[in-house]
């Protein structure tokens, strides 16, 4: 700054740009000050030739705004490399990068590899990641300035969700405690502005259990367990077993899931498509096993999680009837109050006969229950037989066909032809009917013993309630 007040003019670098524009500015050397000696002008000029700068240039002067805590001077030299760097990478995104430094003369962008040739930089990365490694050198604060420059510049989403998780896999392992936390959240505060589709789940579960052991905000984990919910139809059974944070007694982190389940209900608009439902309904009756046998798992939490999804979400409920008689049986100090709750959002009606056969004799389940299962077993059977009656009598008719007369030798072969072709698929129809009317019978007579067997059950638990209420009743007597 000297050496241009007394001469007037100074070489303006990349490697100075960055301290000349901002002491220029702090010391208001403009316009207003001295006509001649305006060095705001000058490095705003010099600024104006950004795109002929090579890469390294570029790199530098982003380094020097970190180095010099110039990042708050984003409308200066920062924001004008920021955007110099999106707009290459966006243009490198579909061409790889050459080896060449820039020239004052040259129209078009070129990129300077001084410590790398070409064929190293196609050899070490594909033509789209080329640029991971010589971004290493940010802070996460300049990174999250980066990303939001290439967003901005239409970026394909998933290239900027790899950068991220490999600047982070890149920066954490010499990363003291505190800086792993700032990097993980600003990590996780950028691919939360990407497309969801661009992150894998698995990718997501290993920043969740980086997480554990880290003090993050509460709004960067809520974030995260926002896009991990989004994709639960991609989780497994190990993802989700977490461990409980400390200070609980739950074996596994009920609540954690519990926000999963919500976050994916609510990531449609509670329009979710049944196949992806589906899918997180098998998960969830493979997770209410695993965590049932837990001592601690309080009824209420257990509850949580049999409502978390709608009935239409499970085609059978077999699976989460073996849950809650496995955790009725490791539970049984259980009260028939919470019995009774829990079993209040088991459907019957999607219990197969077996499950229900099976619930009808099972003591640990509330009375109500084993009567409630057989009521709805029955209700399907009768169905199933007025069912099979009705489709007998629609399909006991047989097919006529009429025959018209024709005029002509042509004519009347071509009918032959035509009726000869119908037979094969009339014989074939019948076959099939019958076929099926046979399966049916044979259904029907496997429904009808386990119906006799639920009648008989039924009234053994009803002679049971008799007798207890007989029992109750005389017992003031007894006692008088």
């Amino acid at each position: 700054m000297l050496r241009f007040c007394y001469n007037g003019r100074i070489d303006i670098t990349p490697s100075n740009i960055s301290l000349l524009h901002s002491a220029a500015q702090f010391m208001e050397m403009n316009k207003s000050a001295s006509e001649k000696h305006n060095l705001l002008e000058q490095t705003e000029k010099s600024l104006e030739e950004i795109k002929y700068w090579t890469w390294q240039e570029l790199l530098i002067a982003l380094k020097q705004c970190q180095d010099f805590l110039l990042i708050a001077n984003s409308a200066g030299v920062l924001g004008r490399c920021l955007d110099s760097l999106a707009g290459r990478l966006a243009l490198t995104s579909e061409s790889s990068p050459c080896a060449s430094t820039s020239s004052p003369d040259s129209s078009s962008v070129r990129f300077s590899s001084d410590s790398r040739s070409t064929e190293s930089l196609k050899n070490s990365f594909t033509r789209s990641t080329w640029w991971f490694e010589d971004l290493l050198l940010l802070s996460p604060k300049l990174v999250e300035m980066v990303t939001k420059s290439m967003v901005s510049r239409n970026i394909d989403h998933a290239i900027i969700s790899k950068f991220l998780l490999f600047y982070h896999k890149s920066k954490s392992s010499a990363a003291t405690a505190d800086e792993k936390c700032k990097i993980v959240e600003t990590i996780i505060d950028m691919l939360y502005t990407l497309d969801q589709s661009s992150v894998s789940c698995k990718s997501l579960f290993g920043f969740l259990r980086v997480s554990l052991s880290l003090n993050l905000s509460k709004s960067s984990r809520s974030k995260l367990e926002s896009m991990i919910g989004y994709q639960m139809d991609q989780a497994t059974l190990d993802n989700l077993l977490v461990p409980s944070p400390h200070g609980t007694n739950y074996l596994y982190d009920v609540n954690l899931v519990l926000r999963f389940l919500k976050a994916f209900i609510q990531r449609g608009g509670f329009q979710v498509s049944l196949m992806p439902m589906q899918k997180v309904a098998s998960l969830m009756d493979l997770y209410m096993a695993e965590v049932a046998p837990d001592p601690c798992l309080k009824p209420s939490k257990f509850l949580a999680l049999a409502k978390a999804l709608p009935d239409s979400a499970r085609e059978s409920q077999d699976k989460m009837y073996r849950a809650i008689d496995l955790y009725f049986e490791v539970h049984a100090g259980l009260s028939e109050e919470d019995k009774i709750k829990i079993c209040c959002d088991l459907n019957y009606e999607k219990l197969s006969a077996e499950a229900c056969l099976h619930l009808s004799q099972n003591a640990k389940f509330p009375s109500n229950s084993a009567v409630q299962a057989l009521i709805s077993q029955q209700f399907k059977v009768k169905s199933l037989l007025r069912t099979t009656n009705n489709y007998k009598f629609e399909n006991d008719p047989p097919c006529s066909f009429n025959k018209t007369e024709k005029k002509g030798k042509e004519d009347e072969a071509n009918e032959q032809i035509v009726l000869y072709a119908g037979k094969p698929d009339l014989s074939a129809d019948n076959e099939k009917l019958r076929a099926h009317l046979q399966v049916m019978q044979c259904r029907v007579m496997e429904l009808e013993k386990v119906c006799r067997k639920m009648q008989t059950q039924m009234a053994k638990i009803m002679k049971l309630k008799v007798s207890r209420h007989s029992n109750a009743r005389s017992l003031p007597k007894l006692c008088s």
